[in-house]
């Protein structure tokens, strides 16, 4: 089953030393118990952009849909044998990254 960690800060300071090394070693021991397909950090919401082009609209906004406090911060996408595995790998990510993380898994 895939899964998809999201992981959830609340400030704009990137990661520091100590916490992209237990990063890069959670990437490590996903891809060597066959769990990684791929992962990524991703900006701050000020740096995102909104479309809608339904109906052809062509509606552009800068900025986030959602102007929270918490916001996605990076991912994982995961292989796990069941639910209990993508909880306990989910739990050892937001440990290596030193955040709150999301745990959802994909539809299909």
């Amino acid at each position: 089953m895939r899964f998809m960690i999201f992981v959830i800060d609340d400030n704009t300071a990137l990661a520091g030393p100590d916490e992209m090394a237990n990063i890069d070693a959670f990437n490590e021991m996903l891809e060597a118990n066959g769990h990684w397909i791929t992962a990524a950090g991703i900006h701050h919401g000020a740096q995102a952009t909104v479309l809608d082009n339904r109906n052809d609209a062509g509606l552009v906004s800068a900025g986030s849909l959602y102007n929270e406090k918490e916001y996605y911060i990076g991912f994982w996408l995961i292989n796990a044998a069941d639910q209990d595995e993508a909880l306990a790998l989910a739990a050892e990510g937001s440990k290596a990254c030193n955040r709150k993380v999301e745990l959802r898994p994909y539809l299909r």
